[in-house]
């Protein structure tokens, strides 16, 4: 196990030394959240509006392929109080340019619950991430995420039921 961690890390600092542009900036988003939940709810589950911000790096490997990796917080879950969701996020995004203006991303994200010790979420979710950027000037991008859960946001040990998170964000970001 020790090994195949230690692989990773190499390979990890590899591909970062090799890159050839790297960029930080900051972000801000609106956020459209609602949970999925399996069986369906037995209450009116509403979406709610919450908002993410947080910080970038991006790693750009040629012209057209970058990693962007992101440290965020975000209000996700439900409209009913004991639906919401606060959650520190680990996107990384694997991301291919059409133009200089437009970009696509898709990859994982990690996420650890920034709300109540004793409740009935799960401490550490996993979702899968989708977005796309447009550059507005050399700094200035709007941006479009989409992020599906892949793992149950609560605590098998708390309730029988399963839900998953599903965001929309609309964001804001400049590059430093």
């Amino acid at each position: 196990m020790k090994n195949y961690l230690l692989a990773i890390l190499l390979v990890c600092f590899t591909t970062f030394a090799m890159a050839q542009d790297v960029s930080y900036g900051v972000r801000g988003a609106l956020n459209i959240s609602n949970l999925d939940f399996d069986p369906d709810a037995d209450f009116e589950n509403k979406h709610r509006n919450g908002f993410s911000f947080g910080g970038f790096v991006e790693f750009g490997f040629s012209d057209t392929v970058s990693l962007l990796t992101e440290l965020q917080w975000s209000a996700e879950g439900g409209k009913d109080e004991n639906l919401r969701a606060d959650y520190i996020q680990l996107p990384i995004q694997l991301r291919l340019s059409a133009s200089d203006r437009l970009s696509f991303g898709v990859g994982p994200q990690v996420a650890l619950k920034t709300w109540k010790n004793e409740d009935a979420f799960s401490t550490f979710v996993f979702s899968g991430v989708l977005g796309t950027e447009y550059m507005i000037t050399s700094d200035l991008f709007v941006d479009a995420r989409f992020s599906f859960g892949l793992t149950n946001i609560l605590d098998e040990d708390m309730t029988n039921s399963s839900a998953k998170n599903n965001v929309i964000q609309f964001g804001l970001g400049i590059k430093i």
